[in-house]
């Protein structure tokens, strides 16, 4: 597991390109038969992908690096499935995830176990996890079973859909909070006009991205805008004290996840656009 430690916004203002993309960028996820993890300092979330092809991959690591006896043992963790339809086994219970569907899986849970239904057409699993104070049950959501809404107009290009998986009013976490934005065809832009939420911690994955497309991820202070070039199935970390958008040379969907002190969707500190620098 990679460790990131988190990074005062003064500092930032200082690094270039490559820097940027050492401290923020997580170019790689989805290794087959493996598991990619990252641990940021940041409210001590791990981002990571797990992308069983030809066998299982379980959830372990060196658990040193979390002073625990097994993963979920102080933790909580939610799981998006990214590609074909797959399994995720929890201390022997069978949950099935198609494209989409979202699993939460409760601190407490001993052994989770990654596979997928058919090599030729691998799930990929997007993970999130963050600690936990207290123990709520393991539960799925499918994409049609969340809470949905439209959001944004084509005349601004980001005519969207947001879905909610794990939330204040969805499945229950102690801390973490994951959904995903859709957008439209002939849209591209994401989170615009552009807010920070200072109490939480934010992590962006992209997805559904033609081969050849790019997304500008926009981040820093808002007077001290930087941006890093993502690619498909990449994730980006975004500070408290960061805005987080986007905009893309096509229509694409992301993943977002946080942690810190609430879990309440909209709890969200607004960004004049004549403040953007």
């Amino acid at each position: 597991m990679e460790r990131r430690y988190a990074s005062h916004p003064n500092e930032v203002k200082q690094f270039d390109t490559a820097r940027l993309r050492q401290e923020f960028h997580i170019p790689k996820l989805f290794t087959p038969d493996k598991l990619e993890l990252v641990l940021t300092h940041e409210d001590r979330m791990i981002v990571g992908g797990a992308a069983p092809v030809h066998q299982e991959v379980k959830l372990e690591i060196d658990l040193k690096e979390l002073g625990v006896s097994y993963f979920l043992e102080r933790r909580e963790l939610g799981a998006i499935n990214v590609g074909g339809p797959g399994v995720i086994i929890v201390d022997g219970t069978e949950y099935e995830l198609d494209t989409k569907d979202c699993l939460f899986i409760g601190m407490g849970s001993h052994e989770v176990i990654f596979k997928s239904k058919e090599a030729s057409n691998p799930a990929k699993f997007y993970l999130n996890s963050a600690p936990a104070h207290q123990q709520f049950p393991t539960a799925k959501t499918t994409l049609a079973e969340a809470e949905s809404g439209a959001l944004g107009s084509i005349e601004n290009s980001n005519d969207r859909t947001i879905h909610r998986f794990i939330h204040e009013n969805g499945i229950q976490s102690a801390q973490l909070v994951m959904g995903m934005t859709q957008l439209k065809t002939g849209n591209m832009w994401n989170t615009m006009p552009s807010h920070v939420h200072p109490r939480r911690m934010e992590a962006y994955m992209y997805f559904d991205l033609p081969e050849d497309a790019v997304v500008f991820h926009l981040m820093g202070e808002p007077s001290e805008t930087r941006h890093i070039v993502m690619r498909n199935e990449q994730a980006v970390l975004s500070p408290s004290w960061s805005i987080h958008s986007g905009v893309g040379t096509s229509n694409y969907t992301f993943i977002w996840g946080m942690a810190g002190d609430n879990k309440a969707y909209a709890d969200m500190d607004a960004v004049p656009m004549k403040d953007l620098k």
